[in-house]
Protein backbone atom coordinates (compact mmCIF):
# COMPACT_ATOMS: atom_id res chain seq x y z
CA UNK A 1 0.00 0.00 0.00
CA UNK A 2 1.53 3.56 -1.03
CA UNK A 3 1.77 6.16 2.09
CA UNK A 4 -0.21 9.11 0.78
CA UNK A 5 2.81 10.55 2.56
CA UNK A 6 5.27 9.33 0.03
CA UNK A 7 2.64 10.31 -2.88
CA UNK A 8 2.01 14.09 -1.10
CA UNK A 9 6.00 14.30 -1.00
CA UNK A 10 6.50 13.48 -4.77
CA UNK A 11 4.39 15.58 -5.63
CA UNK A 12 5.87 19.00 -4.15
CA UNK A 13 9.07 17.80 -5.62
CA UNK A 14 7.23 17.98 -8.77
CA UNK A 15 6.03 21.16 -8.58
CA UNK A 16 9.14 22.43 -8.16
CA UNK A 17 10.90 20.54 -11.09
CA UNK A 18 8.51 21.46 -13.09
CA UNK A 19 8.44 25.37 -12.76
CA UNK A 20 12.17 25.57 -12.72
CA UNK A 21 13.73 22.99 -14.96
CA UNK A 22 13.46 22.36 -18.49
CA UNK A 23 13.06 19.02 -19.89
CA UNK A 24 16.52 17.89 -21.63
CA UNK A 25 14.27 16.60 -24.69
CA UNK A 26 12.84 20.36 -25.36
CA UNK A 27 15.97 21.81 -24.04
CA UNK A 28 17.95 20.21 -27.13
CA UNK A 29 15.16 21.13 -29.37
CA UNK A 30 15.83 24.74 -28.72
CA UNK A 31 19.31 24.68 -29.29
CA UNK A 32 18.94 22.69 -32.28
CA UNK A 33 16.32 25.88 -33.35
CA UNK A 34 19.35 28.34 -32.15
CA UNK A 35 21.49 26.63 -34.77
CA UNK A 36 19.33 26.88 -37.76
CA UNK A 37 17.61 30.03 -37.10
CA UNK A 38 18.43 33.16 -39.49
CA UNK A 39 15.53 35.61 -38.19
CA UNK A 40 17.83 38.38 -35.92
CA UNK A 41 15.29 38.60 -33.84
CA UNK A 42 13.71 35.09 -33.84
CA UNK A 43 17.74 34.08 -32.60
CA UNK A 44 17.58 36.61 -30.22
CA UNK A 45 15.13 35.75 -28.41
CA UNK A 46 16.25 31.62 -28.28
CA UNK A 47 19.50 32.68 -26.72
CA UNK A 48 17.21 34.71 -24.44
CA UNK A 49 15.32 31.96 -23.51
CA UNK A 50 18.29 29.53 -23.22
CA UNK A 51 19.35 31.71 -20.44
CA UNK A 52 16.84 32.40 -18.69
CA UNK A 53 16.71 28.87 -18.29
CA UNK A 54 20.17 28.51 -16.71
CA UNK A 55 19.28 31.33 -14.79
CA UNK A 56 16.69 29.71 -13.77
CA UNK A 57 17.90 26.59 -12.62
CA UNK A 58 21.02 28.46 -10.74
CA UNK A 59 18.44 30.55 -8.48
CA UNK A 60 15.79 28.14 -8.04
CA UNK A 61 13.18 30.41 -9.39
CA UNK A 62 10.13 29.66 -11.61
CA UNK A 63 11.40 30.06 -15.28
CA UNK A 64 8.40 32.16 -16.42
CA UNK A 65 6.57 35.08 -14.46
CA UNK A 66 3.65 33.58 -15.76
CA UNK A 67 3.79 30.21 -14.12
CA UNK A 68 0.49 29.16 -16.07
CA UNK A 69 -2.17 26.51 -14.60
CA UNK A 70 -0.50 24.01 -12.61
CA UNK A 71 -2.49 20.64 -13.93
CA UNK A 72 -2.22 16.91 -12.44
CA UNK A 73 -1.73 13.86 -14.68
CA UNK A 74 -2.27 10.96 -12.51
CA UNK A 75 -1.49 6.77 -14.18
CA UNK A 76 -2.34 4.20 -11.76
CA UNK A 77 -1.48 0.83 -11.79
CA UNK A 78 -4.21 -1.89 -11.53
CA UNK A 79 -2.77 -3.30 -8.35
CA UNK A 80 -1.62 -0.41 -6.95
CA UNK A 81 -3.47 0.76 -3.76
CA UNK A 82 -3.46 4.19 -1.80
CA UNK A 83 -3.85 4.29 1.89
CA UNK A 84 -6.93 6.72 1.94
CA UNK A 85 -8.17 6.10 -1.32
CA UNK A 86 -8.52 8.17 -4.28
CA UNK A 87 -10.25 10.79 -2.48
CA UNK A 88 -6.83 10.87 -0.01
CA UNK A 89 -5.12 11.31 -3.25
CA UNK A 90 -6.68 14.07 -4.44
CA UNK A 91 -6.28 16.36 -1.38
CA UNK A 92 -2.81 15.34 -1.72
CA UNK A 93 -2.25 16.71 -5.13
CA UNK A 94 -4.42 19.99 -4.09
CA UNK A 95 -2.15 20.85 -0.84
CA UNK A 96 0.69 20.38 -3.49
CA UNK A 97 -0.23 22.91 -5.80
CA UNK A 98 -1.57 25.05 -2.81
CA UNK A 99 2.10 24.85 -1.23
CA UNK A 100 4.02 25.58 -4.76
CA UNK A 101 2.47 28.61 -4.85
CA UNK A 102 3.72 30.05 -1.65
CA UNK A 103 7.18 28.24 -1.86
CA UNK A 104 8.48 28.06 -5.18
CA UNK A 105 6.58 30.86 -5.50
CA UNK A 106 4.07 30.83 -8.59
CA UNK A 107 1.55 33.28 -9.31
CA UNK A 108 -1.54 32.51 -8.46
CA UNK A 109 -3.43 32.77 -11.77
CA UNK A 110 -6.78 30.62 -10.46
CA UNK A 111 -10.13 32.89 -10.09
CA UNK A 112 -13.48 31.99 -10.46
CA UNK A 113 -14.65 32.91 -13.53
CA UNK A 114 -17.56 35.55 -12.38
CA UNK A 115 -16.83 36.66 -8.48
CA UNK A 116 -13.33 36.79 -9.72
CA UNK A 117 -13.17 34.81 -5.86
CA UNK A 118 -9.19 34.04 -5.52
CA UNK A 119 -7.71 31.97 -2.98
CA UNK A 120 -3.94 33.00 -3.78
CA UNK A 121 -2.92 29.46 -4.02
CA UNK A 122 -3.85 28.28 -7.64
CA UNK A 123 -6.82 26.03 -5.92
CA UNK A 124 -10.51 26.60 -6.12
CA UNK A 125 -14.00 24.46 -8.20
CA UNK A 126 -12.26 22.03 -10.74
CA UNK A 127 -8.66 23.28 -10.09
CA UNK A 128 -6.08 22.03 -10.40
CA UNK A 129 -7.68 19.82 -13.20
CA UNK A 130 -6.66 16.11 -12.63
CA UNK A 131 -6.90 13.41 -15.36
CA UNK A 132 -6.70 9.41 -14.63
CA UNK A 133 -5.56 6.70 -16.90
CA UNK A 134 -4.98 3.15 -16.06
CA UNK A 135 -2.11 0.11 -16.95
CA UNK A 136 -2.36 -3.69 -15.81
CA UNK A 137 0.07 -5.52 -14.26
CA UNK A 138 1.34 -2.65 -12.19
CA UNK A 139 1.34 -2.36 -8.53
CA UNK A 140 2.78 1.66 -8.95
CA UNK A 141 1.39 5.12 -9.21
CA UNK A 142 2.85 7.91 -11.51
CA UNK A 143 2.34 11.41 -11.05
CA UNK A 144 2.93 13.99 -13.82
CA UNK A 145 3.04 17.96 -12.95
CA UNK A 146 2.03 20.01 -16.18
CA UNK A 147 2.18 23.78 -15.29
CA UNK A 148 0.73 25.03 -19.02
CA UNK A 149 -0.53 28.71 -19.83
CA UNK A 150 -4.38 29.05 -19.72
CA UNK A 151 -5.28 31.71 -21.78
CA UNK A 152 -4.44 30.75 -25.20
CA UNK A 153 -2.93 28.06 -27.12
CA UNK A 154 -5.76 26.37 -28.33
CA UNK A 155 -8.06 25.66 -31.63
CA UNK A 156 -10.42 23.66 -32.39
CA UNK A 157 -12.36 22.68 -35.91
CA UNK A 158 -15.12 20.48 -36.98
CA UNK A 159 -13.86 18.84 -40.03
CA UNK A 160 -15.69 16.41 -42.28
CA UNK A 161 -14.16 13.26 -44.44
CA UNK A 162 -14.33 14.89 -47.37
CA UNK A 163 -11.33 17.53 -46.03
CA UNK A 164 -9.15 14.97 -45.95
CA UNK A 165 -5.18 15.34 -45.02
CA UNK A 166 -5.27 18.55 -47.11
CA UNK A 167 -8.08 19.87 -44.64
CA UNK A 168 -5.82 19.18 -41.29
CA UNK A 169 -2.90 20.64 -43.32
CA UNK A 170 -4.91 23.66 -43.77
CA UNK A 171 -6.39 23.81 -40.19
CA UNK A 172 -2.73 23.60 -38.63
CA UNK A 173 -1.69 26.26 -40.43
CA UNK A 174 -4.27 28.70 -39.95
CA UNK A 175 -4.05 27.97 -36.57
CA UNK A 176 -0.11 28.79 -36.00
CA UNK A 177 -0.57 31.94 -38.44
CA UNK A 178 -3.11 32.82 -35.80
CA UNK A 179 -1.47 32.12 -32.81
CA UNK A 180 1.28 33.99 -34.48
CA UNK A 181 -0.11 37.14 -35.56
CA UNK A 182 -2.22 37.71 -32.61
CA UNK A 183 0.01 36.65 -29.83
CA UNK A 184 -2.09 33.76 -28.82
CA UNK A 185 0.94 31.53 -27.80
CA UNK A 186 3.97 31.80 -26.89
CA UNK A 187 6.40 29.83 -29.64
CA UNK A 188 8.67 28.16 -30.34
CA UNK A 189 6.57 25.13 -28.63
CA UNK A 190 5.62 21.54 -28.72
CA UNK A 191 2.21 21.27 -31.01
CA UNK A 192 -0.13 18.84 -29.81
CA UNK A 193 -3.09 17.72 -32.38
CA UNK A 194 -6.54 15.90 -31.59
CA UNK A 195 -7.73 14.27 -34.26
CA UNK A 196 -10.90 12.40 -33.84
CA UNK A 197 -13.23 11.39 -30.37
CA UNK A 198 -16.19 13.43 -29.66
CA UNK A 199 -15.06 17.47 -29.32
CA UNK A 200 -14.07 17.30 -25.73
CA UNK A 201 -12.29 14.06 -26.73
CA UNK A 202 -10.14 15.66 -29.01
CA UNK A 203 -9.64 18.47 -27.39
CA UNK A 204 -8.21 16.27 -24.57
CA UNK A 205 -6.11 14.18 -26.89
CA UNK A 206 -4.68 17.36 -28.05
CA UNK A 207 -3.88 18.54 -25.13
CA UNK A 208 -2.14 15.63 -23.82
CA UNK A 209 -0.01 15.12 -27.09
CA UNK A 210 1.51 18.36 -26.40
CA UNK A 211 2.14 18.15 -22.76
CA UNK A 212 2.99 14.92 -22.01
CA UNK A 213 4.77 13.31 -25.55
CA UNK A 214 9.00 14.44 -25.25
CA UNK A 215 10.58 15.68 -28.38
CA UNK A 216 11.33 13.61 -30.89
CA UNK A 217 8.67 11.04 -30.09
CA UNK A 218 6.65 9.55 -33.06
CA UNK A 219 3.19 7.92 -33.23
CA UNK A 220 3.62 4.01 -33.70
CA UNK A 221 1.23 4.40 -36.74
CA UNK A 222 3.96 4.89 -39.40
CA UNK A 223 1.09 6.90 -41.23
CA UNK A 224 -0.04 9.03 -38.43
CA UNK A 225 3.85 9.19 -37.80
CA UNK A 226 4.41 10.70 -41.10
CA UNK A 227 2.20 13.26 -40.90
CA UNK A 228 3.54 14.37 -37.89
CA UNK A 229 6.64 15.21 -39.96
CA UNK A 230 5.37 16.86 -42.58
CA UNK A 231 3.10 19.46 -39.59
CA UNK A 232 6.61 20.18 -38.16
CA UNK A 233 7.87 20.71 -41.56
CA UNK A 234 4.80 22.67 -42.56
CA UNK A 235 4.66 24.95 -39.41
CA UNK A 236 8.10 25.91 -39.95
CA UNK A 237 8.04 27.06 -43.23
CA UNK A 238 5.47 29.83 -42.38
CA UNK A 239 7.91 32.61 -42.08
CA UNK A 240 7.39 33.00 -38.25
CA UNK A 241 9.63 31.95 -35.69
CA UNK A 242 10.55 32.68 -31.92
CA UNK A 243 7.81 34.67 -30.20
CA UNK A 244 5.79 35.45 -33.78
CA UNK A 245 9.00 37.48 -35.23
CA UNK A 246 10.41 36.78 -38.77
CA UNK A 247 11.70 32.82 -39.02
CA UNK A 248 11.68 29.71 -39.09
CA UNK A 249 11.55 28.56 -35.57
CA UNK A 250 7.62 28.22 -35.00
CA UNK A 251 7.69 24.85 -33.94
CA UNK A 252 9.63 22.15 -31.87
CA UNK A 253 7.71 19.00 -32.48
CA UNK A 254 4.30 18.31 -33.43
CA UNK A 255 2.49 15.32 -31.83
CA UNK A 256 -0.59 13.62 -33.08
CA UNK A 257 -2.96 11.14 -30.92
CA UNK A 258 -6.40 9.74 -32.34
CA UNK A 259 -9.93 8.59 -31.48
CA UNK A 260 -12.55 6.93 -33.05
CA UNK A 261 -15.59 9.29 -34.21
CA UNK A 262 -18.45 9.46 -35.45
CA UNK A 263 -18.68 8.13 -39.11
CA UNK A 264 -19.70 11.75 -40.59
CA UNK A 265 -17.53 13.92 -39.29
CA UNK A 266 -13.13 14.44 -37.85
CA UNK A 267 -12.77 16.41 -35.27
CA UNK A 268 -9.47 18.62 -34.80
CA UNK A 269 -7.52 20.54 -32.12
CA UNK A 270 -4.46 22.10 -31.70
CA UNK A 271 -2.56 22.75 -28.76
CA UNK A 272 0.75 24.55 -28.30
CA UNK A 273 2.74 24.16 -25.48
CA UNK A 274 4.55 26.93 -23.52
CA UNK A 275 8.03 27.79 -24.95
CA UNK A 276 9.12 26.76 -21.03
CA UNK A 277 7.61 23.09 -21.63
CA UNK A 278 7.17 22.54 -18.13
CA UNK A 279 6.49 18.76 -17.04
CA UNK A 280 7.70 16.46 -14.64
CA UNK A 281 6.74 12.69 -13.50
CA UNK A 282 7.85 10.27 -10.50
CA UNK A 283 6.86 6.72 -10.30
CA UNK A 284 5.95 6.10 -6.73
CA UNK A 285 6.29 2.49 -5.80
CA UNK A 286 4.33 0.14 -3.20
CA UNK A 287 7.45 -0.34 -1.32
CA UNK A 288 7.73 3.74 -1.08
CA UNK A 289 10.64 4.13 -3.56
CA UNK A 290 10.07 7.85 -5.60
CA UNK A 291 11.51 7.62 -9.40
CA UNK A 292 11.92 10.70 -11.50
CA UNK A 293 12.04 11.78 -14.53
CA UNK A 294 10.43 14.36 -17.25
CA UNK A 295 9.42 11.60 -19.73
CA UNK A 296 5.74 10.97 -18.43
CA UNK A 297 5.25 7.53 -21.13
CA UNK A 298 1.50 8.66 -20.68
CA UNK A 299 0.53 6.93 -23.82
CA UNK A 300 1.69 3.28 -23.32
CA UNK A 301 -0.17 0.73 -25.76
CA UNK A 302 -2.80 -0.28 -23.50
CA UNK A 303 -3.60 3.88 -23.78
CA UNK A 304 -3.83 3.26 -27.49
CA UNK A 305 -5.67 0.11 -27.35
CA UNK A 306 -8.05 -0.27 -30.36
CA UNK A 307 -10.70 -2.94 -29.80
CA UNK A 308 -11.89 -5.39 -27.19
CA UNK A 309 -12.10 -8.82 -26.35
CA UNK A 310 -15.50 -9.94 -27.69
CA UNK A 311 -17.40 -12.38 -29.63
CA UNK A 312 -20.28 -11.47 -32.31
CA UNK A 313 -23.17 -13.31 -32.33
CA UNK A 314 -25.01 -14.14 -35.53
CA UNK A 315 -28.40 -12.16 -35.37
CA UNK A 316 -30.18 -15.62 -36.16
CA UNK A 317 -28.69 -16.58 -32.73
CA UNK A 318 -29.70 -14.02 -30.76
CA UNK A 319 -33.52 -14.94 -32.19
CA UNK A 320 -33.35 -18.28 -31.17
CA UNK A 321 -32.16 -17.82 -28.17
Amino acid sequence: MIEIGVLEGAADRLMEKAAIEIPDDYLGGIKRMVASEKGDLSAFVLEAMLENYEAAKEDRRAMCADTGVPRWFVKIGNEATVKGGPIALEAALRRATANATTLIPLRPNRVHPLWRTDHNNNVGINAPEIDYSFEPDADWIELTSVHKGGLFGTDYRMLFPGDGIEGIKRFFLDTLVAFGKRGLACQPAIIGVGLGGSKDISMTLGKQACCLRVVGDRNPDPKVAALEDELIELGNSIGMGAMGFVGSSMVVDCHIECGYCHTGGMPMSVHAFCLSSRRATARVHADGRVAYRTDPQWFTPYMRRETVEWESTPQSSRKSA
